[in-house]
């Protein structure tokens, strides 16, 4: 049976650790960072659950030294983004009739698991591979991340509950479907915490996405879609897809079942990307 009426309650913010000398959190942060920088991590693409190399790699530098290498990374070719559609859609209709507080379930584990068991993990990477400091990275990829994942918990519980007055003699009822067909989201350099706002609050109404992450924020990307995994997000609900922006882009939105696009960056990129959308405007499905 699944007749409970669950909401979620107004969360509190994650409270920002100091990082003060001589504090646990400073010391763990200070391990993390020198297991990251002592050795480069591969990074592949991850579609339908499953990781995928394509031999077309490139290199992840730290950007106050790019002697350093962090990371080398596997890029997308048209074939690996079309493969990632076909998990997106395959993924889509399971997922969009899962019952919202179970896909609000993952989310809540994946702030938990962030807030304790991979906090400093994220936070190195986002220090090391975009080049913040320890505040900033808290604030960013610790505490913006888990904040952004239990506020939407908080704020789709809102929207569910919003149903229409109806009078005595009829019963009016609103049920709140996702988009039709698959979201594309591209991803900026700057922000850990927008990378996963970009993907979790579009797959916590029910939609499924094809990830294109900024080349600069590959390695704490990496890590996040790592950690969505180990909180349980299913296969195929968020597809990581590294590469080159064009190549990508003119694969997915020449495609019928585009659905949407959630977008961070410059106002160029915007510029191009709502141009091929209105050139392509014939093909969509919806």
């Amino acid at each position: 049976m699944n007749n409970a009426i669950f909401n979620f309650n107004e969360p509190k913010n994650e409270p920002v650790l100091s990082y003060l000398p001589g504090s646990r959190e400073r010391q763990l942060l200070e391990e993390e960072l020198n297991l990251q920088s002592s050795k480069a991590i591969e990074i592949p693409l991850i579609i339908g659950g499953k990781e995928i190399r394509t031999g077309k790699t490139g290199k992840i530098t730290k950007p106050t030294d790019h002697k350093h290498v962090l990371a080398t990374y596997h890029m997308a070719g048209e074939k690996e983004v079309r493969m990632a559609i076909d998990a997106a859609l395959a993924a889509k209709e399971c997922w969009m009739n899962l019952a919202w507080m179970e896909r609000a379930s993952i989310m809540a584990r994946a702030a938990e698991l962030i807030s304790k068991k991979y906090r400093f993990q994220l936070n190195a990477a986002t220090m090391l591979g975009q080049g913040k400091n320890a505040y900033q990275a808290e604030i960013d990829a610790a505490c913006e991340v888990i904040d952004y994942l239990r506020f939407n918990n908080y704020f789709a519980s809102l929207i569910y509950m919003e149903q229409p007055k109806s009078e005595a003699e009829t019963i009016n009822r609103i049920e709140y479907r996702p988009l039709e067909g698959f979201i594309y989201t591209i991803t900026p350099f700057n922000f850990t915490g927008i990378a996963s706002n970009l993907n979790t609050s579009v797959a916590l109404m029910g939609n499924t996405t094809v990830w294109k992450p900024a080349t600069t924020a590959l390695l704490s990307n990496y890590y996040l879609m790592k950690i969505l995994e180990a909180a349980g997000m299913p296969p195929g609900v968020i597809n990581f897809v590294p590469g080159s922006g064009s190549l990508i882009s003119d694969v997915v939105l020449k495609h019928k079942d585009l659905a949407g696009v959630h977008f961070t960056g410059s106002n160029n990129t915007f510029n191009t990307i709502w141009k091929q959308l209105t050139e392509n405007l014939a093909l969509y499905k919806s």
